[in-house]
């Protein structure tokens, strides 16, 4: 049997470099090279060869996270090059990276989430006045970034400028979200025409993080994740339901995750992700393992879902 020639990309100069570096060494890992002939591409070094070897790769694999891997910009070039790749294209990718068009789309769709403000370097930020509308605690963070960096959680008022500057550092827009605290769920979905869903996971962070932030994330042991979530099956349907129309509401194809907190019996949508992780940990592959899917399996189902895109 002939080999798919595949490029995996990972790397790429976004401060999620390291995750995105680990997460492509675990996908080599487990890709079944008796059905695949591997060429690693790093975006931060690789570009230029990943162009002269455009015509003799079949697909891609693009384990990127971040501004120039998630957000549209290597799926424009890889569009250009006529090489198909898994998950969202250049329009899907660039709404779910910027968390006000997200939460934009999210409305239109009547998918329930968290009030929210939106303000640039430029704007005059009247803190009173943002505070009375969402109250305290609020949520602080950049509209382009993953990974919760540049983010904090505003309890006390004079705190605020401070978080913004914070934000401000990852990019020239934030969002102040109002706090809503619950249980924190996370549901993927993966398909192109035909979407199905995964089970919910819970995400407990560890003692020691106000929230689900890059150390809970990423360090081992800091956070506790059950899977299936312990929620009831009208909950759980409620999430998969949501997943599912976050995932069609961004023009999302292929597969997605979409982060929810649950509070008195009320879900509420914080963002999608079109790039999980892709440790054989991530939530995302846990997600596809409870349903069934190997980590092997699961990447095979994502090649095919751009093989016939």
């Amino acid at each position: 049997m002939e080999k798919t020639r595949l490029a995996l990309l990972s790397g790429g100069t976004s401060s999620e470099r390291e995750v995105s570096l680990n997460s492509g060494n675990q996908v080599y890992d487990f890709l079944d090279k008796e059905k695949y002939a591997v060429t690693r591409y790093d975006p931060k070094t690789d570009l230029k060869q990943l162009v002269l070897d455009s015509d003799r790769i079949d697909a891609a694999l693009v384990i990127l996270h971040g501004p120039n891997g998630e957000d549209g910009t290597i799926q424009g070039l890889l569009d250009l090059l006529g090489i198909p790749y898994q998950g969202a294209g250049v329009l899907g990718s660039a709404v779910a990276m910027n968390k006000l068009a997200s939460k934009q789309m999210y409305r239109n769709a009547g998918i329930p989430q968290p009030d929210f403000l939106t303000r640039t370097k430029d704007d005059a930020i009247d803190a009173p006045a943002c505070i009375e509308k969402l109250g305290l605690p609020m949520v602080v963070k950049p509209v382009c970034a993953g990974s919760s960096k540049g983010m904090t959680i505003v309890r006390e008022a004079h705190q605020l400028k401070k978080a913004l500057a914070k934000a401000f550092d990852h990019d020239d827009a934030v969002l102040m979200e109002q706090y809503i605290r619950g249980t924190e769920l996370t549901c993927g979905v993966i398909g192109n025409e035909t979407i199905e869903t995964l089970p919910v996971i819970e995400i407990i962070p560890g003692k020691g993080y106000e929230f689900f932030d890059y150390d809970a994330k990423y360090l081992p042991g800091a956070t506790q994740e059950i899977c299936p979530a312990r929620i009831s099956e009208e909950i759980k349907a409620r999430a998969q339901a949501h997943a599912a129309a976050a995932h069609k509401a961004l023009f999302l194809k292929g597969y997605s995750r979409t982060d929810m907190i649950l509070k008195d019996n009320q879900l509420y949508i914080l963002e999608t992700n079109t790039i999980p992780g892709m440790t054989e940990t991530s939530l995302y592959p846990q997600a596809a393992a409870a349903a069934g899917y190997s980590f092997s399996q699961l990447l095979d189902r994502l090649i095919d879902l751009c093989l016939e895109s």
